[in-house]
C-alpha cells in the first residue's frame, strides 16, 4: 500500500495513557483509544496519499476484564473491545489498542502480530473498520501502526506528541546533508537538526511577518515549507517583505513566488510548495492537514477562525502572529504591540484570547462571497468598510517573526524551561517590554471549551462549519 501514516497524540491523552498504564512492578498494561482520522489524497510535497490519526479519547479497560499480566505479557477479555468497535463505527472514529513494553524498546513482537491480526479481523468483519495499535516502550519511545484489514498493515512514519511541547519520532527520515546546520546542533544537540529537517511547516500570509518567518525557517533548516498567500506584491509592501524587489511590482509577482525564488536561490535543500489562495479554499485542505506546524501571519479574521478550528480538530499547533501599531498623536504616546499566540488543544483559542472578532470574520466572508451585498450593507452602515492602511515598519514585523519562530524552537527544545510554548506572548516595542499573558479557555467556547472536537479529524462539513 502506497502512502505514509502519521500518528498524533495530544499531550493530555499521552499523559493520561502513561499514568493509566504505569505499573510499579514493571508488568505490561493495556488500554483503548479512539482516533480521529484525516484522509489526505495527495501529500503536497510527495504527491502520495497520507493518513493522519489524531487521538480523540482514551478509554480504560475495565479492571474486571483484565486476565493476567507480567513483565512479558498482558491479556484481557475482548468484551470491551466489541463495545469500542461499536462506538468507533457510530462516531466515525478509528479504534485503537495501546500496550506497554516497560522493560524493552517500543516494537511489535511476533505475539503482538498474531493477536492484533485476529482483532483486526474482528474489526474488518464488523464493518470493514480499521484498527490502530501503539506500543509504549521505555525511555518514552512509541511505535505505532494501522491495520486496514487482517493482512494489510502500515507502520507509522512519524509519531508526535503535541501540546506545550512538540515531540516527534520519525522512522522514515531521509539522509540529507546538513553541514550548514552544524553550529545550531552545538547548542541544541545532534538530535535537533534531523527533527527540523523533517518538519512540515505551513506559513499562511507572506507579507511583512510571514516573509520574515519564511526566511528564518529556511535558514533554520526546515525541510518542507508551504507558502500560502493570494496577494501580489505592491509598492507599499517593499519596505518589509523580505526578498522583494521593485521589479517584482512591475511584473505583478505573487508574494509566494518571491519567497519561493529566494528559497531556491539559497539552495539549502528546503522543499517548497506555493499556493495562491485564501486559507479557507477547499483546495488547500490536503496541504494544511499534511503540516506538523502552521504559522498564521494574516490579519484576516475569517482565516484565523479556520486555523483556530484546524489546530483543535487535527492536533496541528498554530503559531499566530499579530501587530498593532499606532502613531503618537496629540501628545499621546506611541502604541506598538506585537503578539505571538500558540493555539493547540489544551490552551485558550483565538476566540478566548480576544484576537478574532466574530463579526469582522462574518463581514469578511460576505465580502469574499457576495461583494455586491457587502457593498450594499456597507452603504447602509451595517458592516465596516476598509479603513486607512495600518502602519508597518520592517524592524518590528521582523522582530515579532523572530519571537514566533523562537516559540517553535521552545516547543522542540525547551530552552526556556519545561513549561513549553507560551500560549500568548506580548511584546511592547514602545516600552521595551516582553511578557506572557495568562488566560483560561471560556467554558462555553465551541472550540476549546471542551474536548468534544479535539482530535476529531475529518468531519462533514469540514471543521464542523456550515456555510
Amino acid at each position: 500500500m502506497k502512502g505514509e501514516l502519521d500518528i498524533v497524540l495530544l499531550e493530555s491523552h499521552a499523559t493520561t495513557l502513561r499514568e493509566l498504564l504505569y505499573r510499579a512492578n514493571g508488568s505490561e498494561a493495556a488500554a483503548y483509544i479512539l482516533f480521529g482520522k484525516a484522509e489526505i489524497a495527495s501529500d503536497p510535497w510527495s504527491g502520495h496519499p497520507r493518513t493522519r490519526l489524531i487521538s480523540h479519547e482514551v478509554v480504560p479497560i475495565a479492571a474486571e476484564e483484565m486476565v493476567s499480566s507480567s513483565s512479558m505479557h498482558v491479556t484481557w477479555s475482548t468484551k470491551g473491545f466489541m463495545k469500542l468497535l461499536g462506538l468507533a463505527q457510530h462516531r466515525g472514529l478509528v479504534a485503537g489498542l495501546v500496550h506497554t513494553h516497560p522493560n524493552a524498546e517500543a516494537f511489535f513482537s511476533d505475539q503482538d502480530d498474531r493477536n492484533e491480526a485476529e482483532l483486526a479481523r474482528t474489526a474488518y468483519n464488523k464493518g470493514r473498520l480499521e484498527l490502530a495499535s501503539l506500543v509504549f516502550g521505555h525511555n518514552n519511545a512509541i511505535a505505532g501502526r494501522l491495520w486496514f484489514s487482517p493482512t494489510v498493515v502500515m507502520k507509522a512514519c512519524s509519531i508526535s506528541v503535541i501540546g506545550g511541547k512538540i515531540s516527534i519520532w520519525r522512522t522514515c527520515d531521509e539522509d540529507k546533508k546538513m553541514d550548514f546546520l552544524e553550529r545550531q546542533s552545538l547548542l541544541f544537540g545532534p538530535g535537533f537538526n534531523p527533527i527540523i529537517r523533517g518538519l512540515r511547516v505551513g506559513i499562511i500570509g507572506c507579507g511583512g511577518t510571514g516573509s520574515a518567518v519564511v526566511s528564518l525557517l529556511t535558514r533554520l533548516g526546515v525541510g518542507y515549507l508551504a507558502l500560502i498567500d493570494n496577494d501580489k506584491i505592491d509598492t507599499t509592501n517593499l519596505n518589509r517583505v523580505h526578498g522583494s524587489h521593485t521589479s517584482d511590482v512591475l511584473t505583478g509577482l505573487a508574494k509566494v513566488d518571491i519567497l519561493a525564488r529566494e528559497i531556491e536561490a539559497a539552495d539549502l535543500g528546503n522543499q517548497v510548495v506555493t499556493r495562491k489562495a485564501w486559507v479557507g479554499d477547499p483546495a488547500l485542505r490536503d496541504l494544511l492537514r499534511s503540516c506538523d506546524v502552521l504559522f498564521g501571519c494574516t490579519d484576516d479574521h475569517q482565516g484565523r477562525l479556520t486555523l483556530n478550528r484546524l489546530a483543535h480538530y487535527y492536533g496541528i499547533p498554530v503559531i499566530d502572529v499579530g501587530l498593532r501599531m499606532r502613531s503618537a498623536r496629540n501628545d499621546a504616546d506611541y502604541d506598538m504591540i506585537g503578539r505571538v499566540s500558540t493555539i493547540r488543544p489544551g490552551s485558550p483559542c483565538l476566540i478566548c484570547l480576544g484576537v478574532v472578532n466574530i463579526q469582522r470574520a462574518a463581514e469578511e466572508g460576505l465580502r469574499r462571497n457576495d461583494p455586491t451585498e457587502f457593498e450594499r450593507r456597507k452603504a447602509e452602515a451595517y458592516v465596516e468598510g476598509g479603513g486607512d492602511p495600518a502602519p508597518a515598519v520592517v524592524t518590528f514585523t521582523t522582530s515579532i517573526a523572530c519571537a514566533a519562530v523562537d516559540e517553535l524552537i521552545q516547543g522542540l527544545t525547551g530552552f526556556r524551561g519545561n513549561t513549553g510554548m507560551t500560549h500568548n506572548r506580548i511584546r511592547r516595542f514602545d516600552r521595551v517590554e516582553d511578557r506572557a499573558m495568562t488566560c483560561q479557555p471560556i467554558n462555553s467556547c465551541p472550540v476549546c471549551g471542551s474536548e468534544a472536537v479535539w482530535g476529531r479529524g475529518d468531519v462533514s462539513p469540514f471543521l464542523g462549519v456550515i456555510g
